[in-house]
């Protein structure tokens, strides 16, 4: 059922209308806590990692979250889209699993589908879907030594999964009266990062954002890369040992950082949230912005309270 709209305040005290959307009884918790009751959302990529972390965030802000990912069932990767959606009802949100692969564009279009069907609306996308455990045997490595067909997995399901998203959702934007598209993406989209293949990934995920946001601005969708700096997931803290005080350190860009220092991934969820309550968003449409300089922009913490500083 449908339900009346609802205003949503934004950091600086401004309001924007969401109209009428699943679930507008949502309010959440946490800081942006009611700021995007109303709104609809989709996520790609929520099992785990900086996914979830979005999720969970765009759920607490009272957002109803439809999150896609292919984890359905405990197995040898930590955490399922149920988990998240678990996770997000905890903090009072509503969350919709949708089991999704990405390589199957059928399956992102029944996403959409689905989302129509029962919001009517649109007004945030995320598109965060990543293969890292297909990556991570080869960070470091020259591209001579890559697989070839890691170009699938990386570009493909990265680059690719994000334009065809895109692609399915901006009708429902625009219907919608706008929104916003955040594309997950880093540094390495500028710099060397990990290996020639997660830099051509994360270059074309920022063409992406900088062409779409142009033919998008006059239907006030604005579409932003985020660059989280280094992000304490569940794969990182499982692969990095700890000192016998129970530390774990990451040699990250020349430096020794503590994980406790690194951002969560509910960090990124943050920086989501505030760009989606801000109807002055479209002054950043078609650019790249760092986690840590939208947290100095709004006045946000990390989920525990701390400034992460690894950008």
């Amino acid at each position: 059922m449908l339900s009346p709209p609802s205003n949503v305040v934004r950091p600086d005290g401004a309001t924007r209308d969401y109209g009428s959307a699943v679930a507008t009884s949502n309010v959440g918790s946490g800081p942006f806590a009611g700021r995007l009751a109303g709104a609809v959302a989709v996520v790609t990529g929520a099992s785990r990692g900086i996914g979830k972390g979005i999720a969970v965030e765009l759920g607490a802000a009272g957002a109803t979250v439809y999150l896609t990912g292919r984890t359905v069932a405990p197995g040898g990767l930590p955490g399922t889209i149920g988990e998240t959606v678990a996770e997000i009802e905890a903090l009072g949100g509503t969350g919709i699993a949708l089991r999704c692969d990405h390589h199957v564009d059928d399956e992102v279009r029944d996403v959409f589908a689905r989302v129509e069907r029962d919001a009517g609306r649109l007004d945030v996308l995320v598109n965060n879907v990543f293969s890292v455990p297909d990556l991570a045997p080869w960070i470091g490595r020259p591209f001579w030594d890559v697989p070839i067909e890691l170009w699938d997995e990386i570009v493909g399901v990265g680059a690719r999964s994000h334009y065809v998203a895109s692609a399915l959702a901006a009708p429902l934007l625009i219907r919608s009266g706008g929104g916003l598209i955040a594309n997950i993406s880093s540094s390495g989209a500028t710099r060397y990062a990990q290996n020639v293949l997660y830099g051509i990934g994360k270059a074309a995920v920022d063409k992406l954002t900088a062409d779409t946001a142009l033919e998008l601005a006059d239907h006030a969708v604005a579409v932003i890369s985020i660059w989280p700096g280094l992000v304490r997931t569940e794969l990182i803290e499982a692969a990095v040992p700890k000192d016998h005080d129970g530390n774990a350190f990451i040699d990250f860009e020349g430096a020794r950082i503590s994980l406790r220092n690194v951002e969560s991934p509910r960090f990124a969820g943050r920086a989501v949230v505030a760009l989606a309550a801000d109807d002055t968003r479209m002054t950043r449409s078609g650019t790249a912005v760092t986690t840590e300089a939208l947290a100095a922009a709004y006045g946000y913490t990390d989920a525990d309270g701390t400034m992460p500083h690894s950008s």
